[in-house]
């Protein structure tokens, strides 16, 4: 009987049953526990059929080093055998797996992407505890994306990173099955990427004096600052993701954005300088110049050396926040503005990302763009980036572009997550993880026949004010995770149990020493009563962590009790009761003090 249910549903769409230590992220699309458990220690086998499965088994053995300090032999076999084996299968399409495990033997049955992110899901198994025996529960997962693009947007352009750090980072995206790097690499404050034919693009675009700290304020670090990747460091960083399964899309943004490229070269403006990489964060006047044909020269030189680089079949052009000031005074503009016939300079807009998006095309590559370039005209085989909310990702899949929706809304993990007085400092707005996680990508202004048109989701991270990979952490994590689950898993998520989940992920990610946030304490909120009394229920949001907390005003780090049941406050109407609270990690690290009133009505 209990078969034929699971049959029914499956017929009628996604299977999640939960389990008791069973906490995945993203959520599978089926999962079946069954009683039982693998042991898996130093007497276990490693087994792969084919070298593109030996390359996993290959990073599987790594992380059984790193965290279990377990060296577990790999052999090929043709057979399945006894033990952990890896089963490349090429029949099964592109990101789906299916992950088995019963009593004798764990199989990961899947294509070059598929084995991978079995892989991922398996490791999530593992408890955060390092043992040289791990118990692993008999259970059947099958599972395949929601969405093809399931991407992260790190800018470079304004901060730069280092390689390892760059490393770092595609590591942890691809932990939680994420698949494109959105990489900024091009920006008013710096030029990343080593271009050959023109090397003062880097000797000169790559650096600045001092940076900007405060937003509200021209007040700047003092620090000279930059850096720049060699074409060779590109080919190893492009590699690197390669082997997980993330397609680097790099971004050369254009025509605005671009001082530091016209630093370098002030002849493609239409001033002609002179120009430094800003040092002040803002929208600058100084575009390239759309009327001077050798602009398109070099835009084209640049993008010839950049697609030697990346294979990605998606490159980003940019195309945001371009003011046309300079475009109205300027003498070749106003000609090619005539000379092509453009009712005017948002039309030559069009007319500029039309030809750099037809290069790219005879290149066999695709254009990307942000959701301004629809206003002047965008044709349909350009895809979109919806940023300014959903509104131009749904108009542009009206009109049948291909459309990653990245809403400032709901998607820049740049945001503030909590009060501001108690977050490190950073751009604004308010963004905290339940809100992440409630975006639901083909929103019901999207008639269905255009959902094809919805192609994924990304989440940006703009370093304006993100100098450290410490803040870095903070800031992606958790949020980048439920970003992970938008992408990946179908509708109907629940933000409770995707809290539960997220618990056991935390406490992993604390084992690898990311510093992400701590959430606040789940249960902790305002509230008004009209009784005397209130019964506060808290929970950990971090598995085997503990919360401390005062009622008095006290520190609750210094002075505060461990929660371990609901809190009593008796409430007054004179004075709220603040309720004052701190996690800590079982590895030691602690957040950021957080409260909340209770106030008699």
């Amino acid at each position: 009987m209990r078969r034929n249910v699971v049959i029914f549903i499956l017929l009628l769409g996604t299977v999640f049953l939960h389990a008791e230590n069973v906490n995945l992220l993203p959520q599978p699309e089926y999962m079946l526990q069954k009683e039982g458990t693998f042991t898996l220690n130093s007497n276990t086998k490693l087994f792969y059929n084919d070298a593109v499965a030996e390359k996993d088994v290959k990073m599987f053995q790594d992380f059984l080093r790193q965290h279990f300090s377990l060296a577990l032999q790999a052999g090929k076999s043709k057979k399945i055998k006894k033990g952990v084996f890896f089963f490349y299968d090429e029949t099964i399409p592109g990101e789906e797996y299916k992950l088995e495990i019963d009593n004798d033997k764990v199989v990961i049955y899947g294509g070059s992407a598929g084995l991978f992110y079995g892989m991922q899901t398996l490791m999530q198994l593992f408890p955060a505890e390092n043992t040289a025996e791990v118990s692993l529960p008999q259970l059947t997962v099958k599972d395949k994306p929601r969405f093809n693009y399931r991407g992260a947007l790190l800018d470079a352009g304004r901060y730069f990173f280092s390689v390892a750090e760059t490393k770092r980072f595609i590591d942890l995206m691809a932990s939680y099955k994420l698949n494109i790097l959105h990489w900024h690499l091009t920006e008013d404050g710096g030029w990343r990427i080593e271009i050959k034919k023109y090397p003062k693009l880097t000797e000169i675009g790559a650096w600045r004096r001092e940076t900007q700290v405060n937003r509200n304020a021209p007040t700047q670090d003092g620090l000279p600052h930059g850096g720049y990747y060699t074409q060779e460091q590109i080919r190893d960083i492009v590699a690197y993701a390669a082997e997980r399964n993330i397609t680097i899309v790099p971004e050369f943004d254009m025509p605005g954005h671009t001082m530091a490229l016209l630093s370098a070269y002030p002849e493609i403006s239409c001033t002609g300088g002179p120009f430094k990489p800003i040092e002040m964060w803002g929208i600058q006047e100084d575009i390239l110049c759309a009327g001077n044909e050798e602009t398109y020269q070099v835009v084209e030189d640049i993008l010839d050396e950049m697609l030697d680089l990346f294979p990605s079949k998606i490159i980003h052009i940019g195309g945001d926040e371009a003011p046309k000031a300079r475009w109205k005074n300027c003498p070749k503009c106003q000609a090619k503005i005539k000379e092509e016939n453009l009712k005017d300079e948002n039309a030559l807009q069009g007319y500029y990302i039309k030809r750099i998006c037809d290069y790219l095309e005879s290149k066999g590559r695709r254009g990307l763009g942000w959701d301004e370039i629809l206003e002047s005209g965008a044709e349909s085989n350009t895809m979109i980036m919806s940023w300014r909310g959903e509104k131009g990702g749904i108009e542009a899949a009206k009109k049948n572009h291909d459309v990653v929706m990245a809403p400032s809304t709901y998607l820049y993990i740049d945001y503030y997550q909590g009060k501001p007085e108690n977050e490190p400092y950073n751009i604004g707005g308010f963004l905290p993880l339940e809100r992440v996680y409630s975006y639901e990508p083909l929103t019901k202004e999207i008639p269905a026949e255009f959902h094809k048109h919805i192609v994924g989701v990304q989440a940006n991270l703009w370093m304006e004010f993100i100098h450290t990979e410490k803040k870095l952490d903070y800031m992606a994590y958790p949020r980048l995770i439920a970003l992970a689950e938008i992408g990946w898993s179908d509708k109907g998520k629940n933000y409770r149990d995707f809290t539960e989940r997220l618990s056991y992920c935390l406490e992993w990610l604390d084992k690898k020493d990311v510093n992400f946030r701590i959430p606040e304490p789940y249960g902790l909120a305002n509230a008004e009563s009209s009784a005397s009394s209130i019964s506060v229920n808290l929970r950990v949001p971090v598995h085997n962590g503990k919360i401390l907390y005062t009622t008095n005003g006290d520190d609750p780090l210094v002075n505060g009790k461990v929660y371990d049941g609901p809190i009593q406050l008796t409430l007054s109407k004179e004075k709220p009761v603040q309720l004052k609270c701190v996690v800590k990690t079982q590895r030691g690290r602690v957040s950021r003090t957080y409260d909340a009133f209770y106030k008699k009505l």
